[in-house]
């Protein structure tokens, strides 16, 4: 039970660290690899922005395969917690938001309408400067409102 626990703490914290890395180093200075990724006239289907991808799941991996190695302790549940988060903000950011597979185009999810109304206004800001929203799973509580007070 205490490794469903850590599981997910971890995933829960990762949304916190999420939101700062991407307010303070996305749209700081690592602008350079996240500019694709608000520039409109972008059509690639990989950008710059998913170098952070890997660079996130390094740690993930190091950690699984220490906390393996180690006999399946803490450090494993940490980095699954981390890569379950991963997988999470790849199937919502990627193939959910910005549709690199068409999958939900047209759902009546309050939860995940919210979370698309909040991207959007994110990415009206093409520079660095000015931003909202830098949640992924959690945003700005009148994005839910929008959707889940709706009759």
């Amino acid at each position: 039970m205490i490794n469903v626990l850590i599981v997910l703490a971890v995933f829960i914290a990762m949304e916190g660290f999420t939101w700062v890395v991407h307010k303070y180093v996305m749209h700081g200075f690592m602008w350079r690899w996240h500019a694709d990724h608000h520039d409109p006239r972008h059509e690639k289907s990989l950008e710059k922005n998913d170098y952070f991808f890997v660079v996130f799941a390094l740690p993930a991996i190091a950690l699984l395969y220490i906390g393996t190695m180690q006999g399946y302790n803490s450090t494993f549940y940490i980095g699954l917690g981390i890569a379950l988060y991963g997988m999470a903000y790849f199937f919502v950011h990627d193939i959910f938001i910005h549709q690199r597979v068409p999958l939900l185009k047209k759902t009546k999810n309050p939860y995940l309408m919210a979370i698309r109304r909040a991207h959007k206004q994110h990415h009206k800001h093409v520079d660095k400067h000015h931003g909202e929203c830098f949640g992924f799973l959690w945003v700005p509580v009148q994005y839910f409102k929008m959707y889940f007070n709706k009759k």
